[in-house]
């Protein structure tokens, strides 16, 4: 089943890119809740390129790396990826209040659906905050 989840960011395409795709930012945004963090990023944003995220529980408790693979790079307007046997698809439209981005991605069967939206909403809530709050682009 897919699931879309989307957001508004009041920043310009650019900042936006560079935030949502630069591992030095991503570290700063890529948590679901306060009580996780990414801990390390790499990104080799190119058709084919890799990825990955290591992702933690603050106290230690579990952590797991969210890797894949580029299958579709177009700067500023859309990433699509593969990880593991599901795909997403990320798409940027700059608007006039600034860019609109909608997350589809492939459910898994471990977590309800519920909570895989919830999930990846907080995680794009959290970009659009980081994004917005940060001086630098």
């Amino acid at each position: 089943m897919k699931i879309i989840v989307g957001t508004m960011v009041n920043a310009p395409i650019e900042k936006v890119w560079l935030t949502y795709n630069s591992p030095e930012h991503i570290v700063k945004w890529n948590a679901a809740s306060e009580d996780w963090h990414t801990t390390s990023s790499s990104v080799d944003l190119r058709v084919d390129g890799k990825f990955s995220s290591r992702m933690e529980a603050k106290d230690g408790s579990f952590g797991f790396d969210f890797a894949g693979t580029y299958t579709k790079v177009i700067e500023n307007k859309l990433i699509e990826y593969s990880f593991g046997k599901r795909t997403a698809k990320i798409e940027f439209t700059e608007v006039s209040t600034g860019v609109k981005i909608l997350v589809e991605f492939e459910s898994e069967e471990t977590h309800s659906i519920e909570q895989q939206k919830q999930g990846w909403q907080a995680i794009l809530n959290s970009f659009t905050r980081y994004t917005e709050e940060t001086k630098s682009s």
